[in-house]
Protein backbone atom coordinates (compact mmCIF):
# COMPACT_ATOMS: atom_id res chain seq x y z
CA UNK A 1 0.00 0.00 0.00
CA UNK A 2 1.10 3.45 -0.70
CA UNK A 3 1.68 5.39 2.42
CA UNK A 4 0.85 9.21 1.89
CA UNK A 5 2.10 11.68 4.67
CA UNK A 6 0.24 14.51 3.10
CA UNK A 7 -1.10 16.89 0.24
CA UNK A 8 2.30 18.97 -0.61
CA UNK A 9 0.96 21.28 -3.66
CA UNK A 10 -1.29 22.03 -6.68
CA UNK A 11 -0.44 22.70 -10.38
CA UNK A 12 -2.20 25.04 -12.38
CA UNK A 13 -2.50 25.70 -16.10
CA UNK A 14 -3.45 29.22 -17.34
CA UNK A 15 -3.69 31.22 -20.24
CA UNK A 16 -3.27 34.45 -18.56
CA UNK A 17 -0.71 33.97 -15.75
CA UNK A 18 -0.97 37.66 -14.74
CA UNK A 19 -4.56 37.81 -13.72
CA UNK A 20 -4.16 34.69 -12.38
CA UNK A 21 -0.57 36.19 -10.19
CA UNK A 22 -3.29 38.86 -9.65
CA UNK A 23 -6.12 36.58 -8.24
CA UNK A 24 -3.63 34.48 -6.02
CA UNK A 25 -1.91 37.79 -4.68
CA UNK A 26 -4.48 40.23 -4.11
CA UNK A 27 -7.85 38.00 -3.65
CA UNK A 28 -6.44 35.06 -1.86
CA UNK A 29 -3.50 36.48 0.18
CA UNK A 30 -1.24 34.32 -1.11
CA UNK A 31 2.48 35.26 -0.97
CA UNK A 32 4.21 35.16 -3.90
CA UNK A 33 7.36 32.93 -3.46
CA UNK A 34 9.08 32.67 -6.73
CA UNK A 35 8.43 33.78 -10.43
CA UNK A 36 10.91 31.75 -12.81
CA UNK A 37 10.23 31.69 -16.36
CA UNK A 38 6.32 30.90 -17.07
CA UNK A 39 5.67 29.76 -13.28
CA UNK A 40 4.45 31.84 -10.44
CA UNK A 41 5.00 29.98 -6.98
CA UNK A 42 2.59 30.66 -3.62
CA UNK A 43 2.83 30.37 -0.22
CA UNK A 44 -0.14 29.68 2.32
CA UNK A 45 2.16 28.63 4.96
CA UNK A 46 5.94 26.95 5.96
CA UNK A 47 6.33 25.00 2.97
CA UNK A 48 8.22 26.96 -0.24
CA UNK A 49 5.24 26.33 -2.35
CA UNK A 50 1.86 25.21 -1.94
CA UNK A 51 -0.13 26.50 -5.69
CA UNK A 52 1.57 27.19 -8.99
CA UNK A 53 -0.02 28.88 -11.88
CA UNK A 54 2.06 28.22 -14.79
CA UNK A 55 1.79 29.51 -18.91
CA UNK A 56 -0.26 26.78 -20.53
CA UNK A 57 -3.68 24.68 -20.88
CA UNK A 58 -6.37 25.71 -17.74
CA UNK A 59 -6.97 22.18 -17.90
CA UNK A 60 -3.55 20.96 -17.35
CA UNK A 61 -4.41 20.41 -13.22
CA UNK A 62 -1.92 18.36 -11.19
CA UNK A 63 -1.62 17.72 -7.58
CA UNK A 64 1.27 16.31 -5.33
CA UNK A 65 1.50 13.86 -2.06
CA UNK A 66 4.41 13.17 0.07
CA UNK A 67 5.81 9.84 0.64
CA UNK A 68 7.94 9.40 3.33
CA UNK A 69 11.33 7.75 1.39
CA UNK A 70 13.28 7.14 -1.37
CA UNK A 71 12.54 3.49 -1.40
CA UNK A 72 8.88 4.39 -0.57
CA UNK A 73 8.54 6.37 -3.46
CA UNK A 74 10.16 3.60 -6.18
CA UNK A 75 7.93 1.05 -4.38
CA UNK A 76 5.27 3.51 -5.31
CA UNK A 77 6.01 3.44 -8.87
CA UNK A 78 6.34 -0.20 -9.09
CA UNK A 79 2.76 -0.74 -7.53
CA UNK A 80 1.11 1.84 -10.12
CA UNK A 81 3.05 0.06 -13.49
CA UNK A 82 1.53 -3.40 -12.02
CA UNK A 83 -1.59 -2.44 -11.72
CA UNK A 84 -1.51 -0.57 -15.20
CA UNK A 85 -0.83 2.90 -13.83
CA UNK A 86 2.20 3.85 -16.36
CA UNK A 87 4.60 5.97 -14.28
CA UNK A 88 6.30 8.62 -15.52
CA UNK A 89 9.92 9.91 -13.41
CA UNK A 90 10.41 13.14 -12.98
CA UNK A 91 13.69 14.54 -14.36
CA UNK A 92 16.24 16.99 -12.70
CA UNK A 93 14.72 20.02 -14.35
CA UNK A 94 10.68 19.37 -13.45
CA UNK A 95 12.29 18.46 -9.78
CA UNK A 96 13.57 21.58 -9.82
CA UNK A 97 10.33 23.11 -10.92
CA UNK A 98 8.85 21.42 -8.66
CA UNK A 99 10.93 22.07 -5.57
CA UNK A 100 11.35 18.72 -4.64
CA UNK A 101 14.48 15.92 -4.36
CA UNK A 102 12.72 13.63 -6.70
CA UNK A 103 8.78 12.42 -7.69
CA UNK A 104 6.63 10.36 -10.22
CA UNK A 105 3.89 11.27 -11.91
CA UNK A 106 0.88 8.80 -13.28
CA UNK A 107 -3.04 9.31 -13.76
CA UNK A 108 -5.87 8.04 -11.15
CA UNK A 109 -8.26 6.14 -12.97
CA UNK A 110 -10.56 9.50 -13.90
CA UNK A 111 -7.50 10.50 -15.65
CA UNK A 112 -6.73 12.88 -12.75
CA UNK A 113 -2.69 13.87 -13.19
CA UNK A 114 -0.99 13.16 -9.48
CA UNK A 115 2.64 13.31 -8.41
CA UNK A 116 4.18 11.44 -5.58
CA UNK A 117 7.05 13.25 -4.38
CA UNK A 118 9.99 12.88 -1.97
CA UNK A 119 11.70 15.70 0.29
CA UNK A 120 9.46 18.45 -0.61
CA UNK A 121 11.20 21.97 0.22
CA UNK A 122 10.33 24.15 3.21
CA UNK A 123 10.79 27.68 3.11
CA UNK A 124 12.70 28.40 6.50
CA UNK A 125 11.00 31.40 7.27
CA UNK A 126 7.02 32.42 8.27
CA UNK A 127 4.15 32.74 6.04
CA UNK A 128 3.38 36.57 4.85
CA UNK A 129 0.12 37.12 3.22
CA UNK A 130 0.07 40.04 1.78
CA UNK A 131 -3.18 40.74 3.35
CA UNK A 132 -4.36 39.99 6.90
CA UNK A 133 -6.69 37.21 5.41
CA UNK A 134 -6.03 34.94 8.40
CA UNK A 135 -4.58 31.81 6.08
CA UNK A 136 -3.04 29.21 8.43
CA UNK A 137 -2.06 27.10 4.89
CA UNK A 138 -3.20 24.68 2.29
CA UNK A 139 -5.26 22.13 3.41
CA UNK A 140 -7.08 19.39 0.63
CA UNK A 141 -8.51 19.35 -2.68
CA UNK A 142 -11.91 18.01 -4.28
CA UNK A 143 -10.87 16.31 -7.14
CA UNK A 144 -13.63 15.21 -9.73
CA UNK A 145 -14.25 11.46 -10.41
CA UNK A 146 -16.22 9.82 -13.17
CA UNK A 147 -16.98 6.53 -11.00
CA UNK A 148 -16.56 7.61 -7.31
CA UNK A 149 -16.97 3.92 -6.47
CA UNK A 150 -13.84 3.08 -8.39
CA UNK A 151 -11.98 6.00 -7.30
CA UNK A 152 -12.50 5.73 -3.51
CA UNK A 153 -11.32 1.76 -4.18
CA UNK A 154 -7.90 3.40 -5.79
CA UNK A 155 -7.27 5.63 -2.91
CA UNK A 156 -7.97 3.31 0.05
CA UNK A 157 -6.67 0.09 -1.10
CA UNK A 158 -4.07 0.96 -3.23
CA UNK A 159 -2.90 4.27 -1.14
CA UNK A 160 -3.76 4.71 2.37
CA UNK A 161 -6.67 6.88 2.40
CA UNK A 162 -9.62 6.31 4.39
CA UNK A 163 -13.08 7.12 4.15
CA UNK A 164 -14.25 9.65 6.75
CA UNK A 165 -17.79 10.18 5.51
CA UNK A 166 -19.83 10.28 2.27
CA UNK A 167 -22.04 12.50 0.85
CA UNK A 168 -24.28 10.95 -1.67
CA UNK A 169 -21.17 8.25 -3.52
CA UNK A 170 -19.17 11.05 -2.82
CA UNK A 171 -16.52 10.20 -0.23
CA UNK A 172 -14.90 12.61 2.22
CA UNK A 173 -11.09 11.02 2.37
CA UNK A 174 -8.06 11.39 4.91
CA UNK A 175 -5.42 10.32 4.92
CA UNK A 176 -3.59 11.58 8.82
CA UNK A 177 -5.85 13.05 11.40
CA UNK A 178 -7.60 15.65 9.49
CA UNK A 179 -11.25 15.02 8.58
CA UNK A 180 -10.47 14.86 4.67
CA UNK A 181 -7.61 15.70 2.80
CA UNK A 182 -9.26 14.69 -0.62
CA UNK A 183 -12.76 14.64 -1.66
CA UNK A 184 -14.00 12.71 -4.84
CA UNK A 185 -17.00 14.60 -6.30
CA UNK A 186 -19.16 12.64 -9.46
CA UNK A 187 -19.02 14.62 -12.38
CA UNK A 188 -18.21 13.90 -16.38
CA UNK A 189 -14.29 15.50 -16.08
CA UNK A 190 -11.71 15.17 -15.05
CA UNK A 191 -9.30 17.68 -12.67
CA UNK A 192 -9.09 19.65 -9.48
CA UNK A 193 -12.63 20.41 -8.89
CA UNK A 194 -11.95 23.23 -5.46
CA UNK A 195 -8.95 23.92 -3.42
CA UNK A 196 -8.68 24.57 0.08
CA UNK A 197 -7.10 27.14 2.62
CA UNK A 198 -7.77 26.69 5.99
CA UNK A 199 -8.43 30.27 7.60
CA UNK A 200 -8.22 30.63 11.75
CA UNK A 201 -11.22 31.13 12.86
CA UNK A 202 -14.46 31.96 12.06
CA UNK A 203 -14.20 35.62 11.93
CA UNK A 204 -11.98 35.57 9.12
CA UNK A 205 -15.01 33.38 7.29
CA UNK A 206 -16.78 36.45 7.54
CA UNK A 207 -14.59 39.08 6.96
CA UNK A 208 -13.48 37.26 3.83
CA UNK A 209 -16.95 36.89 2.54
CA UNK A 210 -17.21 40.84 3.07
CA UNK A 211 -13.51 41.37 1.18
CA UNK A 212 -14.96 39.18 -1.79
CA UNK A 213 -17.95 40.48 -2.47
CA UNK A 214 -17.16 44.10 -2.05
CA UNK A 215 -14.76 43.29 -5.12
CA UNK A 216 -16.95 41.40 -6.53
CA UNK A 217 -16.09 38.45 -7.30
CA UNK A 218 -18.57 35.42 -7.14
CA UNK A 219 -19.74 33.72 -4.03
CA UNK A 220 -20.88 30.00 -5.07
CA UNK A 221 -22.09 28.67 -1.13
CA UNK A 222 -21.75 30.07 1.99
CA UNK A 223 -20.95 31.23 4.64
CA UNK A 224 -21.76 28.01 5.95
CA UNK A 225 -20.92 24.97 8.02
CA UNK A 226 -20.54 21.35 7.07
CA UNK A 227 -22.40 18.96 8.81
CA UNK A 228 -19.44 16.05 8.01
CA UNK A 229 -16.16 17.67 9.27
CA UNK A 230 -18.20 20.97 11.50
CA UNK A 231 -15.78 23.28 9.13
CA UNK A 232 -17.07 26.84 8.47
CA UNK A 233 -16.65 27.72 4.90
CA UNK A 234 -16.97 30.17 2.44
CA UNK A 235 -16.50 28.79 -1.50
CA UNK A 236 -15.66 31.85 -4.40
CA UNK A 237 -15.36 31.35 -8.02
CA UNK A 238 -10.94 31.99 -9.07
CA UNK A 239 -9.30 32.35 -12.47
CA UNK A 240 -10.17 29.75 -15.41
CA UNK A 241 -13.57 28.42 -13.15
CA UNK A 242 -11.70 26.97 -10.37
CA UNK A 243 -13.21 27.13 -7.20
CA UNK A 244 -11.74 27.91 -3.76
CA UNK A 245 -12.62 27.78 -0.44
CA UNK A 246 -11.44 29.14 2.94
CA UNK A 247 -12.45 27.44 6.33
CA UNK A 248 -11.93 26.72 9.60
CA UNK A 249 -12.77 24.92 12.50
CA UNK A 250 -12.31 21.31 10.72
CA UNK A 251 -12.87 18.21 13.26
CA UNK A 252 -9.69 15.64 13.81
CA UNK A 253 -10.26 11.89 14.11
CA UNK A 254 -7.79 10.52 16.90
CA UNK A 255 -9.47 7.32 17.05
CA UNK A 256 -9.10 5.21 13.99
CA UNK A 257 -10.65 2.25 15.47
CA UNK A 258 -13.93 4.01 17.02
CA UNK A 259 -14.41 6.05 13.29
CA UNK A 260 -17.12 5.10 11.70
CA UNK A 261 -17.96 6.81 8.22
CA UNK A 262 -21.40 8.40 8.15
CA UNK A 263 -23.58 8.71 4.66
CA UNK A 264 -24.88 12.58 4.54
CA UNK A 265 -27.73 13.25 1.71
CA UNK A 266 -26.71 14.56 -1.44
CA UNK A 267 -28.59 17.62 -1.04
CA UNK A 268 -27.94 21.14 0.42
CA UNK A 269 -28.85 19.88 3.70
CA UNK A 270 -25.83 17.17 3.65
CA UNK A 271 -23.16 20.01 2.36
CA UNK A 272 -24.09 23.20 5.07
CA UNK A 273 -26.14 22.80 8.23
CA UNK A 274 -26.96 26.55 8.04
CA UNK A 275 -29.17 26.86 5.14
CA UNK A 276 -26.73 27.93 2.52
CA UNK A 277 -27.32 26.54 -1.25
CA UNK A 278 -24.36 25.82 -3.33
CA UNK A 279 -23.93 26.90 -6.87
CA UNK A 280 -21.77 24.21 -7.68
CA UNK A 281 -22.24 21.91 -10.11
CA UNK A 282 -20.74 18.67 -8.03
CA UNK A 283 -22.65 19.73 -5.34
CA UNK A 284 -25.78 20.11 -6.82
CA UNK A 285 -28.26 17.11 -6.50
Amino acid sequence: MIQLRDITYVRLGTRDLEGATRYANDILGLEIAERSGRSVYFRSDAREHTLCYFDGDPGDHAVAFEVGTRAELDAAAAELERIGHPVHAGTRAECDLRKVHDFIAFDDPTGNRIELVWRPQMSGRGFRGTRDAGITGFSHIGLCTTDAARDEAFWTRVCNARASDHIGDAPLLRIGKIHHTLALFPTNRKGIQHINHQMADTDDIQRAYNFIRERKVPVVFGPGKHPTSSARFLYFEGPDGMVYEYSSGVCEIDDEAAWRSRQFEAAPRGFCKWGAKPDIKEFRS
